[in-house]
């Protein structure tokens, strides 16, 4: 392997790093530097629906409204595998994702467990996620969290 490859892996796995650190921030700024202009992105394992093409800001300002009324976020992500081709990029990770809000039925946690699936493509000289894609093992906790009172 050579030494533009482990600087473009490092590159790589901080703008994962950067995206949900980012999120757990409300850092929609730093979210949006993460993220390419428009990306694919695919929650279905989660939400249902389709996969869909989205434009980066427009992703990071519906995260920025679903959790708002969140108090906080954490994500723990690990087992990070890169490959590099040039100017794009794949990499993998398994992920945790707690959200916590104090509730009055005291259910306050809600924690998502799974992996999720990256591309990446050098723009301007930068690493800029072009795919994004979480795919569920299993959810656990308080399934109302935003609404329970």
């Amino acid at each position: 392997m050579n030494l533009q490859t482990l600087l473009d892996k490092d590159a790589i796995g901080d703008v994962i790093n950067r995206l949900f650190v980012g999120t757990d921030d409300r850092d929609w700024a730093a979210v949006r530097a993460a993220l390419a202009p428009r990306l694919h992105v695919d929650m279905t394992s989660v939400a249902g629906g389709s996969p869909s093409e989205i434009d980066g800001a427009e992703l990071a300002a519906m995260w920025e409204t679903g959790l708002r009324p969140i108090q906080a976020v954490h994500h723990q992500t690990g087992n990070l595998r890169i490959a590099v081709d040039g100017d794009a990029a794949e990499a993998f990770c398994y992920g945790t994702a707690t959200h916590y809000r104090p509730t009055a039925s005291g259910r306050n946690v809600r924690t998502f467990v799974g992996s999720y699936d990256f591309r990446l493509a050098r723009m301007d000289g930068a690493w800029r996620i072009t795919l994004f894609r979480f795919n569920l093992k299993y959810l656990d906790g308080n399934l109302q969290l935003e609404t329970d009172g």
